[in-house]
């Protein structure tokens, strides 16, 4: 790929705190992992508005729904197992209240690939996503990101925003980021439709070029936001394509598959879809791309999926 790959990862701590200078709500709320999540930066530009909770993730989100109701912007950033699994309880507490807390989870999916299935966050999507009045962005380059950050912060409600570990190509593409708005990145036919999440957009890509040098012609479509989705334009691509293919470094249980086939199993008619994720098991150790590559997110099943439904 001759696009530039980035660890979106590195820019948290950046962005955090380049709105805290314009606004002095924002505070950064850690559970000893400010070096690898690298909010250790706006621990040093803001240590009055950084608060180390160590490994107490669900006390960490209780004081962030604290700050909240303080008339605060609290950024919980931690792991995504440890923001929308350790602390499950307390984000459904504080969705429950419609708190304005925002969640930035990073080491998403299987990103975390050496530390195996108990750092693998592959259900943090359909965890957070069953919890009523809980936002889900999902910035897939550098624009993106700092967009879904803004959003976040002007947003009155609970937001998560999940963001790569691993490097993803850095593509910019027309279209301006909004929560509940998805984009079509390339569109060259309507053999196929390739929806992916963020996390996944380096596969997605991978995966767009191999079928499109085996003779198909489809669109790639960002899904930018998870929760609320774009309705519109799913339902209205599932009735111009062949084939629709959802692709995600999640499970496929819950996932953005799932929330795209909730939305066309109420159409009478609709393409067929196809999941790329990982099926109902839990992931092994190794580097996040063999344990990628070995639970379905490779080019060869990318292409296996859309030719069973093709051909």
């Amino acid at each position: 790929m001759e696009n530039e790959m980035i660890c979106l990862r590195d820019k948290i701590g950046e962005f955090l705190c380049e709105f805290a200078k314009q606004d002095n709500r924002i505070y950064v709320i850690d559970s000893d992992l400010a070096k690898s999540t690298k909010t250790l930066q706006f621990e040093k530009e803001f240590p009055n508005r950084f608060v180390e909770t160590g490994i107490s993730e669900a006390s960490a989100m209780s004081i962030a729904t604290g700050l909240a109701s303080e008339g605060m912007i609290p950024f919980y950033v931690n792991f995504a197992i440890f923001v929308a699994g350790t602390a499950w309880t307390q984000i459904r507490q504080a969705a429950y209240a419609n708190a304005n807390i925002k969640m930035i989870g990073t080491y998403a999916g299987m990103d975390n690939g050496k530390d195996g299935a108990s750092h693998h966050a592959n259900e943090d999507i359909a965890l957070v996503r069953a919890i009523p009045n809980v936002k889900i962005l999902v910035p897939s380059n550098v624009k993106e990101m700092k967009e879904a950050i803004k959003i976040a912060i002007e947003y009155n409600g609970p937001v998560y925003i999940r963001i790569a570990r691993d490097n993803v190509p850095n593509v910019e593409f027309n279209g301006v980021p909004e929560m509940g708005k998805s984009t079509i990145v390339k569109d060259e036919g309507n053999d196929f439709a390739c929806f992916y999440e963020g996390t996944s957009a380096t596969i997605a890509y991978k995966g767009f070029e191999a079928l499109k040098e085996k003779g198909y012609k489809g669109k790639l479509i960002n899904i930018f936001s998870i929760k609320p989705l774009d309705l519109e334009l799913i339902n209205e691509i599932s009735e111009k394509v062949k084939c629709i293919l959802t692709i995600e470094n999640h499970s496929i249980i819950g996932g953005i598959g799932g929330a795209i086939a909730e939305v066309l199993a109420q159409k009478p008619t609709h393409a067929p879809i196809r999941f790329i994720g990982v099926k109902d098991v839990f992931t092994e150790s190794g580097t996040a791309t063999e344990v990628k590559e070995k639970y379905g997110l490779n080019v060869e099943n990318i292409i296996e999926q859309v030719k069973s439904v093709i051909n």
